[in-house]
């Protein structure tokens, strides 16, 4: 079987993990550092000593879902508009990211993201249609994305104990309501 990989940083990669795992199409999740030096693990991305971003790295069947669909689901559950991370997870190592490693894949990312970049705050409108406020007409009230799309350098799988942890402890509380997000996801 054909499979392709594209990986997703932003938040806890335990949740990101879990939000792509059930998905139609995907094949297999594992969490990790993308783009870390050499001899990366939890404790040392997480204090910021080595500098990467923690992830998840998505496997799927480009016959049975396509990287749009996949990204549409990132944004979903990662605000592309807050920097340095998503709910209790701040910090470099946290922020929103896509990392293809086909360069095929890199038209696709990077229109995705000219879109969320692009996609504004919706005006005022008063009650007889006539807009009172534009935001986007003036560039201090614009949006900023902060998610970054880049080509992958290095993937290094976390530890075994940070594999599927949302699976194993379903009691976790988590950033990411999944029951809203399975009810959102029927495809």
């Amino acid at each position: 079987m054909y499979t392709k990989k594209i990986y997703f940083s932003g938040g806890d990669f335990h949740e990101l993990q879990e939000a792509f795992r059930t998905l139609p199409g995907v094949t297999d999740t594992q969490t990790g550092y993308i783009n870390a030096g050499k001899d990366a693990d939890y404790d040392s991305v997480s204090s910021g000593r080595i500098k990467a971003y923690m992830g998840v790295e998505v496997v799927f069947n480009p016959k049975k879902t396509d990287l749009s669909k996949l990204m549409d689901v990132f944004f979903a559950v990662v605000n592309p508009y807050v920097p340095d991370g998503q709910g209790r997870a701040r910090g470099e190592m946290y922020r929103a990211g896509v990392f293809y490693a086909d360069a095929e894949d890199e038209p696709q990312v990077e229109l995705h993201l000219n879109f969320i970049a692009n996609r504004g705050k919706p005006p005022a409108v008063s009650c007889i249609g006539i807009t009172m406020n534009d935001p986007n007409s003036d560039p201090k009230l614009a949006r900023h994305c902060f998610c970054m799309a880049e080509s992958l350098k290095t993937f290094q799988p976390a530890e075994k104990e940070h594999q599927h942890y949302l699976e194993i402890h379903e009691k976790e509380n988590t950033f990411i309501d999944f029951a809203r997000l399975r009810a959102y996801l029927k495809f």
